[in-house]
């Protein structure tokens, strides 16, 4: 029989599948590039990854070039030994190409660029599965806005609509006149909600997060960097373990 010329409904949410080989190939011939345009080139890590931060990064060094992706694409494309590497010495930056690492291809000096990471540590609220930094713990009575972390001058109750969710998140809470206030038994001093050192969980970061409670700190730690010019590596003092995007 004829095909039919009806009309068909072609689906716009269709995409068409990755091809891992083109990206691999593009990583590769990307860095191979950059090597060539930038005087500098610097592997670092990055604890408790956000994307937002790391956005912020990435708009600081707009002229310059930021790649993440598989270490042994990235490894390959700077040369796994003096035979194969990129450009003199380049080879010698890849054993700390392990874990969650990246690449930073810039023509900024070192000392401008290493001073930025150290002064970049924003603060951002926890993750479940992550070690507590601190211990918190919500005051008896009144429950303010952020439950003691300021002065009492400076805070305000809170919201009575958010008192079910505390009660939901096993926080012993009642209304009294409209006011949001710890019910405790005789002899606590409040309701704590993490100790240092614990392993958090999500009701606990929920916590965290409601009464603005930062304990992360997202950090950049730079491991090494080559030198174009002078073709030499300096190994920094590592602190970290790291992730970026590509």
């Amino acid at each position: 029989m004829p095909r039919s010329k009806r009309a068909r409904v072609v689906h716009e949410s269709k995409t068409a599948k990755k091809d891992h080989k083109e990206q691999t190939r593009r990583l590769y011939a990307n860095i191979r590039e950059c090597i060539e345009d930038y005087d500098h080139l610097f592997v670092f890590a990055v604890d408790n990854m956000r994307n937002t931060y790391l956005k912020d990064v990435r708009t600081e060094f707009g002229d310059s070039r930021v790649f993440f992706g598989k270490t042994k694409v990235m490894a390959k494309a700077l040369g796994q030994n003096a035979e194969s590497e990129a450009a003199p010495n380049v080879h010698k930056l890849t054993p700390y190409l392990t874990g969650a690492v990246g690449l930073l291809f810039t023509s900024r000096t070192p000392e401008s660029v290493i001073g930025y990471f150290e002064s970049f540590r924003p603060q951002d609220f926890a993750r479940a599965g992550t070690e507590a930094t601190r211990s918190f713990t919500i005051p008896n009575g009144l429950v303010t806005a952020r439950a003691g972390e300021i002065p009492a001058e400076d805070d305000e109750p809170i919201s009575h609509t958010i008192e079910p969710a505390l009660r939901k998140l096993g926080v012993p809470t009642r209304l009294i006149k409209g006011k949001v206030t710890l019910e405790l038994t005789e002899g606590q001093e409040g309701y704590p909600v993490c100790r240092k050192g614990e392993t958090l969980d999500s009701r606990q970061t929920t916590l965290m997060k409601m009464f603005g409670v930062t304990s992360s700190e997202f950090k950049v730690d730079l491991k090494a960097y080559w030198t174009r010019s002078s073709e030499e590596v300096k190994i920094l003092e590592s602190q970290g373990d790291m992730e970026v995007d590509a």
